[in-house]
């Protein structure tokens, strides 16, 4: 599990923008990095510098996976035929907790992995405690009877904070999703510019 749980809006101040879009952002109210120069940080970014940071967003954005397992789908992303930026983040939209996230069963990604990794989760009807568990096209994803209840579970699917993307088809009675498509860049509702172009070009100099 990510040692970031706690401190998920230290992410947005680091990315200097509110990539969940959360009302609760602290960027909401001050746009400066975190700490007593962060006021002072606003240099120009070199290509580097850039190209880095968009890796930290998407990176950051998935409840900051360790670079160790970013490489890893990144390497995956780039054997597949295709566009490797668009590839990329279809690997991401495939995991577990990403699908648990965007459907809306609980509030935030880190939310999310601790959630499968509790046990309150079916794919297909057998239980999947792994986060990073890949989805595949018509894969049905369901919360377990006994944690249908749960006062995160309700909090989250009552939220108008964000709505559910349309590769996915969720049943908010049932509590269930069918991963109906792997998704492109464009379909997927980030709340901030993701330029996994920036990220291919980082990983291709360094």
């Amino acid at each position: 599990m990510t040692k970031r749980t706690s401190a998920k809006y230290k992410i947005d101040r680091r990315m200097g923008e509110n990539i969940w879009g959360r009302a609760k952002s602290p960027v909401n109210r001050r746009e400066y990095g975190p700490g007593q120069h962060g006021q002072r940080r606003k240099g120009k970014l070199s290509d580097f510098g850039i190209q880095l940071r968009a890796k930290q967003k998407l990176k950051g954005y998935y409840g900051d996976l360790t670079e160790k397992q970013f490489r890893r789908i990144y390497a995956e992303a780039e054997r597949v035929k295709g566009d490797t930026g668009e590839n990329l983040v279809g690997l991401l939209e495939r995991r577990l907790d990403a699908l648990v996230y965007r459907a809306k069963f609980v509030p935030t990604v880190f939310a999310a992995r601790q959630f499968v990794n509790h046990g309150h989760v079916l794919v297909n009807g057998k239980k999947v405690n792994i986060p990073s568990y890949r989805l595949k096209e018509g894969d049905v994803v369901e919360v377990r009877e006994k944690s249908k209840q749960m006062a995160l579970v309700l909090e989250a699917v009552q939220s108008a904070e964000r709505d559910v993307p349309d590769y996915l088809e969720v049943d908010h009675n049932k509590l269930t999703a069918k991963f109906v498509r792997t998704p492109a860049l464009s379909d997927v509702p980030y709340a901030v510019v993701m330029e996994p172009n920036l990220v291919v070009e980082f990983y291709a100099k360094n």
